[in-house]
């Protein structure tokens, strides 16, 4: 396990010190640990010139909004199948699942027209609305509903609760775990999500944190004018080490029901 902590996190703490270590020095010894020379141009320079602050705030705006919709949306749908029976329900459930075999690829161009049609190209309705419950969180949501006796939500049914109110007293507390796993496999997928918003966004104002790094990546090859190629690795090390402090700011807090949460379903 050592061996494999090691492999794991060597680059993010090479990343760590290449933001601050001088450009030169980065280009001289790429893998190096030499921190004899630390210095805060890279961080001041990224903030300088690159709107980092600004992909920071689309992204939570996206994340916040997109996270929220799938939270709300997906337990719904999960109870949904879990505890009501309708029409063509196993039909219905087959169909969302079946959507789990699609690539990610095979769906840009019908929903790039799709947002084309509607005027959403460019805005955060095109980053936000595509994908907001997607089939996996349906699925999970579902079987850890499942999971819940049918005889205790009888009983709240029996004392006069209506469905939103057994879903919220009865089978909320019950699924915090759950949920929490949700969170954090959900939001960690919006937050990095790259290929969706490079192609519904080709402006600077609605730009993410992953749309940024890409293109601060690109400058690097094509080399930007007045700024050395040096002090663009610099930046661009500064840039993706301040980008991954939230994703660990958040399994941090969220460690313990995350784990919690992946733990139930093999304790069933």
């Amino acid at each position: 396990m050592l061996v494999g902590a090691v492999v794991f996190l060597y680059p993010i703490f090479w990343m760590v010190t290449a933001s601050f270590r001088p450009g030169v020095s980065i280009l001289d010894d790429p893998l190096g640990l030499d921190l004899s020379q630390v210095t805060l141009r890279n961080w001041t320079g990224m903030f300088d010139n690159v709107p980092i602050l600004h992909a920071l705030l689309n992204t939570v705006i996206v994340v916040v909004v997109k996270g929220g919709v799938l939270m709300v949306f997906s337990p719904l749908a999960g109870y949904g199948f879990a505890k009501f029976d309708f029409p063509f329900k196993n039909f219905l459930f087959g169909f969302v699942l079946l959507t789990l075999m699609l690539p990610t690829l095979v769906l840009i161009v019908p929903l790039l027209l799709e947002m084309s049609q509607l005027g959403w190209i460019n805005s955060y309705k095109a980053l936000i609305l595509p994908g907001a419950v997607d089939a996996f969180s349906v699925f999970w949501m579902r079987q850890n509903i499942a999971q819940i006796p049918d005889e205790l939500i009888d009983a709240a049914r029996i004392d006069g609760a209506g469905p939103l109110r057994v879903f919220r007293s009865i089978c909320v507390p019950v699924l915090r775990p759950a949920l929490a796993a949700l969170a954090v496999l959900s939001l960690f997928n919006i937050y990095n999500d790259l290929v969706w918003p490079i192609v519904a966004v080709n402006d600077q104002q609605h730009e993410t944190l992953a749309i940024l790094l890409a293109g601060l990546n690109a400058n690097v090859s094509g080399a930007q004018a007045g700024v050395s190629s040096a002090d663009l690795w610099g930046q661009l090390m500064a840039a993706c080490t301040f980008a991954t402090i939230p994703t660990i700011l958040l399994f941090v807090f969220l460690q313990r029901h995350f784990i919690r949460g992946l733990l139930a379903g093999s304790s069933r």
